[in-house]
């Protein structure tokens, strides 16, 4: 029982109190973020620095700068806008994926589907989901219904997007 105690103060004699950087939010820094966009039969995006990239995560919209926590990030169907270090803004719609920020200021993006956001017709969009709808609420088999609801979701997203 001595043995214990001698050993549990010495424990405690040993313990080091950990220091913690302090986080703050993201504030201008020289270093650019660098981003890489890929779909899985192309690079949209290929190490580029830019200034903000905002992206739709299944946890909320969120913008990344230079800087940024490393994070992994779901993505959920919507508007990915890529704020170059010239003022410009890039949008695509995605329809899902995921983030990666590392931590040397470098941003993964690897998504299933991509487009820029002005390829879309907003008639088009209604037309497609209207019909995604009519077989999601039809007489068809489970299969084709539960598509049918995936789709109109991504197509909800995407009229959402267009407004």
């Amino acid at each position: 029982m001595a043995s214990f105690r001698l050993l549990a103060s010495s424990v405690r004699a040993a313990r080091v109190t950990p220091t913690l950087s302090a986080r703050s939010y993201a504030t201008a820094v020289n270093e650019k973020l660098k981003l890489s966009l890929v779909v899985p039969h192309q690079t949209l995006v290929a190490g580029k620095e830019v200034a903000q990239v905002n992206i739709p995560a299944a946890t909320g919209d969120m913008g990344i700068l230079s800087k940024h926590e490393p994070i992994i990030e779901e993505l959920r169907p919507g508007v990915l806008e890529v704020k170059m270090l010239d003022g410009e803004s890039k949008k695509w719609f995605i329809s899902g994926g995921f983030a990666t920020m590392h931590p040397k200021n470098e941003l993964t993006i690897n998504v299933v589907e991509a487009a820029p956001l002005e390829d879309f017709s907003p008639e088009a969009v209604r037309a497609n989901l209207d019909e995604a709808n009519r077989v999601a609420n039809g007489s068809g088999s489970e299969k084709d219904k539960i598509e049918a609801r995936v789709e109109a979701g991504v197509l909800e997203a995407l009229q959402f997007a267009l407004k």
